[in-house]
């Protein structure tokens, strides 16, 4: 049987090891593993410090190597120190017009996937459909376009901008053979979108196995005695940072409580300026891949806070991580939102979806008054995510879909 070639593009890719990257990797490896030849065309690493690594800055502008059997092609893109929107699409358009070189460095592909965000990747992989009739399929992780609505980084001034780029959205998802995206709440949303193009609920995963084998040992940036309340990820426009200060404010009269947040991202700067008020709050920047299971289990709570409009435009892949640490959530967010809907399921930690300042804090201090409730919430939500989000059986079911 004829080996079939893949090719992916999509601008996070290893060793980027956390969000979109992360799952775009682990995506290709398992594919080679089945025995496909796999290539990737992407961008440098940049993310989340939006900084290209020290140890690729040197690299020519175009630049080839060879990842755990995975043949990748990279394009210097521009990355902006300060992620403006305007500067957002100068990196999009970089990434997308420097990369049309390497569309003629691939072996014909059977199949292309293109990795949404960026929406400009589904022109490269139309390209390669056109020109070695390859089936095309796009996999949205964020929409983007709506997300950047949604979380104000796009105004109601710029109304005939954001219908533009809104149609060529819809002109290109219309070019795909099969579109994909993680939550049951996006797949309604794209529907709506397009018509007449099959899609498929392809939700994102976790490696829960890297789970099973923590030891009581506690993670360097989590060694005190205090209620270890943890936020690990993206700095972004989509948390509500307002909210978290309001909470911050309220904990600060509460003993024994220690709120630790490891991350980077476009709002680093402004969240680090805050949390200098707080002296029982800490920072540390992203860890490696292999130590976020050892991280995670070492919190006593996980928080996410993120902003009320943003519904449906994403599903956090740091939820999966936060549930599968055994370990219980405090979330606030859309009441209609997937993750709403994945806490009333689990019963793995408090959704709430009106940023009840008192409630938050009251639920807070009960999950430290009460260990027992605390662990059984944390086992909860980590069987939850092994019944519903192993890595193994969500990537088995995509690759029969993607034969088919």
């Amino acid at each position: 049987m004829k080996t079939k070639n893949i090719t992916i593009i999509g601008v996070n890719y290893a060793p980027e090891d956390s969000a979109i990257g992360l799952y775009t990797t682990q995506k290709a490896e398992y594919l080679v593993s089945k025995g496909y030849s796999v290539s990737v065309i992407t961008g440098f690493p940049y993310y989340p410090q939006w900084n290209i690594r020290s140890d690729y800055k040197e690299k020519s502008s175009w630049y080839k190597e060879t990842i755990n059997d995975v043949l990748v092609y990279r394009y210097k893109q521009y990355v902006p120190l300060d992620p403006t929107f305007m500067k957002r699409i100068i990196h999009l358009l970089s990434f997308t017009l420097g990369n049309c070189i390497n569309l003629f460095k691939i072996h014909k592909p059977d199949h292309v996937i293109c990795i949404v965000p960026f929406t400009s990747s589904i022109v490269l992989g139309w390209f390669l459909k056109l020109r070695y009739r390859s089936k095309l399929w796009v996999h949205i992780q964020d929409f983007e376009f709506d997300a950047a609505i949604d979380s104000g980084l796009l105004n109601t001034d710029m109304s005939f901008f954001i219908k533009g780029i809104l149609w060529l959205e819809k002109t290109l998802l219309k070019r795909a053979d099969t579109i994909s995206t993680i939550s049951n709440g996006m797949l309604k949303k794209l529907q709506t979108k397009v018509k007449g193009v099959h899609t498929y609920y392809l939700t994102n995963w976790i490696d829960t196995s890297k789970f099973r084998v923590i030891s009581d040992k506690k993670h360097p940036y989590l060694q005190s005695d205090k209620f270890k309340i943890l936020y690990s990820g993206n700095i972004g426009a989509k948390q509500d940072w307002q909210f978290f200060f309001q909470v911050l404010d309220q904990l600060q009269f509460i003993d024994g409580i220690e709120v630790v947040i490891v991350g980077e991202g476009a709002e680093k700067t402004k969240l680090l300026k805050g949390i200098a008020n707080y002296n029982f709050v800490k920072h540390f920047n992203l860890v490696p891949y292999d130590e976020l299971p050892t991280l995670l289990s070492s919190a006593d709570v996980h928080f996410l806070f993120q902003k009320s409009d943003v519904i449906d435009t994403v599903m956090p892949s740091k939820l999966l991580g936060m549930m599968a640490s055994a370990k219980p959530s405090i979330v606030a967010g859309n009441e209609a939102s997937e993750v709403a809907q994945v806490y009333r399921d689990s019963q793995g930690g408090y959704y709430f979806s009106d940023n009840n300042l008192e409630q938050v804090v009251n639920c807070i201090q009960t999950l430290k008054a009460d260990k027992a409730f605390c662990e059984q919430l944390g086992k909860n939500a980590a069987a939850y995510v092994i019944e519903n989000y192993s890595k193994e059986n969500i990537l088995d079911r995509f690759i029969i879909e993607l034969e088919q």
